[in-house]
């Protein structure tokens, strides 16, 4: 029984017009007595607009504002944009979290496992389990996707049943855990699903997606053909793709030599969870050399083209135990994440020149998504029959593709939210109430600033017209004291016409002075203000850029 002031309420932080970044709350009771849950907590990775910023992490300041009615962190899977901003944000939320075993060991190899990282109180729950936290009782569904022990949650509560699918696909052959259970999610459809809040990533891609059974089929083939060494590189957290790779090598008498610390932490957990049963152990990086051309498999981070990882290193002749030579194989078992083109086609064009074969998914199968396309959303839909559909986990275009299809399916209610939208979900529909404080926040060093911050937007501007930095001192009469002080970074040497950028600032800044009133030449804020508009005034007029000016004026 629900009093009439009691609301189930989804509130997205992150995810919602954005791959990564997964945090979403769900709520329920009386507005001011409401009782929270988070389900993951993950990170995105900065682009070319957060210059110096590797990491990007969800704001969850209006949920830490009510932290004492958050019951309980639920992680639906161990990626990376799922779990990967725990660790940072978790000590301004301190409660419980609830997760599989394999996500449990990967927060405490990496997050979890560095130095000052927080005693998080983790609780384990097995797929297909279930437990209470307050008004909601929360069940563990297995879903297949690229990492082990994936689950979509069946959210109960006195409102009704929500289903938040986390990433799932259709492939009744993963090959590691489980398949996605179609026998439960249809007896929660026979159940009564109130709304379905649902992975968005490949709506715009028709049919099934392929098995990870075809491309351990494909690894096979493409080891037994290679006359020489075969490298291998693919999301370290695909457990499936490392044992198909294992596999395709002992096919055919080869070791597999691993390459890379973040595989070599996830192989550590996957085996700690007899993922990797029947798998020999693996060969360290010490015996690459020692074993003949035709008889290794190295399996290698860096798919993505990070420049310390262990690809980027080999692919530039930098690394200190791995290398290749013309006629051997390189597999991308991989997609490129939007952003990362740039960095993966100059590792490839390496590869290239140093006449190494490169194999990629645009030619052969050997990498399938963990996402599914709209066929396998048509089977989940028919399958849960929900009432309320809320597209999610996709950029704009794909939340408002999923939106439509919904609705040719038959969804009576389809609500296209974004992040930070209070969302009411009811019996007659769902309804954005309001919108809550969120954006982002950049793990800068060992800090966390704001989006609002000024070191982002002042990076942005250095590195688009540099800096000038202008140190005057003046005497009790506003006279200048002796010559200024100039440093200039990130200009040209000088105009159109040859007359260095030094000069132009200097002269700038003397004719500035000059023209001061004597009243204001004895105010220094006053002739700071003046310095930096009118230097950057000067600058703009001879380059046509506007650089950042800081003036430091003194009275002597």
């Amino acid at each position: 029984m629900t009093r009439s002031s009691d609301q189930l309420v989804f509130v997205p932080l992150g995810g919602l017009g954005e791959i990564g970044m997964n945090a979403a709350l769900y709520g329920f009771g009386p507005e001011k007595k409401r009782k929270w849950i988070l389900v993951d907590c993950g990170l995105s990775f900065a682009g070319p607009e957060a210059p110096g910023v590797d990491i990007v992490l969800p704001d969850l300041s209006y949920i830490i504002q009510d932290r004492a009615n958050l019951l309980g962190i639920v992680i639906t899977h161990a990626h990376e944009d799922h779990i990967g901003a725990l660790a940072a944000l978790w000590p301004s939320l301190r409660v419980p979290v609830w997760c599989t075993r394999f996500a449990a060991g990967l927060l405490a190899t990496r997050r979890l496992s560095e130095p000052g990282a927080p005693k998080v109180e983790m609780n384990i729950v097995a797929q297909g389990g279930r437990f209470t936290l307050g008004p909601f009782d929360i069940e563990f569904v297995p879903v297949a996707h690229s990492i082990p022990e994936s689950n979509a949650l069946a959210i109960r509560t006195p409102a009704g049943l929500v289903v938040h699918t986390g990433d799932w696909k259709i492939d009744p052959t993963p090959r590691v855990g489980l398949p996605t259970d179609e026998k439960r999610l249809r007896e929660l459809g026979e159940e009564g699903v109130l709304a379905l809040i649902c992975d968005s990533t490949n709506v715009l891609r028709d049919g099934i997606s392929p098995s990870e059974a075809d491309v351990a089929a494909k690894l096979k083939e493409l080891v037994a053909s290679a006359p020489n060494r075969v490298a291998v590189t693919t999301f370290a957290s695909n457990v499936a793709r490392l044992r198909a790779v294992a596999e395709a090598a002992m096919a055919n008498q080869r070791e597999v030599v691993v390459v890379g610390r973040a595989m070599d932490r996830v192989i550590d957990v996957a085996r700690e969870c007899g993922f990797l049963d029947g798998i020999p152990a693996f060969r360290g990086v010490e015996t690459y050399g020692y074993l003949p051309r035709d008889k290794v498999v190295a399996l290698v981070t860096g798919s993505q083209g990070e420049p310390r990882a262990a690809l980027s290193r080999i692919a530039a002749d930098d690394h200190p135990e791995i290398a290749l030579s013309p006629g051997d194989r390189v597999i991308f078992s991989s997609r490129t994440i939007p952003g990362n083109e740039k960095a993966v086609g100059a590792i490839l064009n390496r590869l290239a020149r140093d006449n190494i074969e490169i194999i990629t998914d645009r030619t052969h199968l050997v990498h399938v998504s963990g996402h599914p396309r709209r066929e396998e959303l048509a089977r989940l839909y028919g399958w849960l029959k929900p009432k309320i559909a809320i597209p999610a986990h996709g950029e704009d275009q794909h939340l408002t593709e999923h939106a439509t299809f919904a609705r040719s399916l038959g969804v009576k209610h389809v609500l296209r939210a974004g992040n930070g939208d209070v969302v009411a979900i009811a019996e007659d529909g769902a309804r954005k109430l309001t919108e809550v404080q969120h954006g982002r926040l950049y793990q800068d060093g060992e800090l966390l600033i704001g989006a609002l911050d000024r070191t982002i937007p002042e990076r942005r501007k250095l590195s688009f017209a540099g800096v000038i930095s202008v140190a005057v001192a003046l005497d009790e009469k506003g006279e200048l004291a002796g010559d200024p002080e100039i440093a200039l970074i990130g200009l040209p040497l000088s105009a159109k016409d040859g007359t260095p950028f030094d000069d132009i600032v200097a002269d700038a800044v003397e004719d500035l002075i000059e023209g001061l009133p004597k009243g204001k030449r004895r105010d220094p804020e006053a002739v700071r203000n003046a310095l930096e508009r009118g230097v950057r005034a000067a600058v703009n007029e001879e380059w046509g850029k506007k650089p950042l000016v800081n003036a430091l004026v003194i009275t002597v």
